[in-house]
């Protein structure tokens, strides 16, 4: 009795999980070694530099690890490269809060901008190649929020620290879920939501452009933060009411 070939793929050697970790820590490291030699600050602060500019791997491990032993989609390579700019951004905030280097600058903001600009496109290719899915979506999601931290943080540093709540709400949120079971129900697919989570990192990267006065940034950054709480303020609600069981009417006596 002859058995049916295999039909399992191959996967491929450059788009394997850890292959794709690997080059993402190497590049981070290299981005933030970079930056470090350019500004060439004191050994302690470069090294808290180089740490937390890999912090992103973390979460890039957690995201990807569903994808074992399969391979990792070019959307997950899009979202990818958002954790890799995090990085590299998350090593110059520290250089930015240890007045090591400005924290509004040309290379903050266009460096934040080609970050948010792959947002647009991991979406498109998804769709496109067919490799949509409840995957891919984590990966975007926890990629743009470790995005929208350090910008939080970045920002903090012009507008004041009452714009980290911006990058800490979906931690909040998740933390919250924790002991609230009715934060885990799914929601439902919203636009107006999705356009406000983007609207998030856009009203961030004003408090790091140099050409706008901080006021402007200030109030843009306040607009997005209100939003941001009316949608999350939103969407609990919605949970907390389908958790509720549905109320039985009393039958009246005969």
């Amino acid at each position: 009795m002859t058995t049916a070939p295999s039909t399992t793929r191959p996967v491929p050697r450059l788009r394997r999980v850890g292959t794709v970790l690997a080059l993402l820590a190497t590049g981070q490291l290299l981005g933030g070694g970079l930056v470090v030699a350019l500004v060439g600050p004191t050994v302690g602060v470069a090294a808290l530099s180089l740490v937390l500019g890999m912090s992103p791997t973390i979460v890039a491990a957690a995201t990807l690890r569903p994808r074992t032993p399969g391979p990792v989609t070019g959307a997950d390579l899009l979202s990818m490269l958002r954790l890799l700019a995090a990085g590299v951004l998350a090593a110059m905030t520290v250089l930015a809060l240890t007045a090591q280097m400005p924290s509004r600058s040309w290379f903050f903001a266009v460096l934040a901008g080609a970050a948010l600009a792959s947002d647009a496109l991991d979406g498109r290719v998804a769709r496109r190649t067919g490799t949509a899915g409840p995957i891919g979506a984590r990966i975007d999601m926890e990629a743009d929020a470790a995005l929208v931290l350090v910008l939080s943080v970045l920002a903090a540093t012009t507008v004041g620290p009452w714009v980290l709540v911006i990058g800490a709400m979906r931690y909040i949120y998740v933390a919250a879920s924790w002991g609230r079971p009715a934060l885990r129900r799914p929601l439902v697919h919203s636009d107006l939501r999705r356009g406000i989570g983007a609207l998030q990192g856009i009203a961030l990267m004003t408090a790091v452009v140099p050409a706008l006065p901080e006021e402007i940034a200030m109030i843009t950054c306040a607009l997005a933060l209100g939003l941001l709480v009316w949608s999350f303020g939103r969407d609990v609600i919605r949970q907390e009411r389908e958790e509720r069981p549905p109320l039985t009417r009393r039958r009246s006596p005969p």
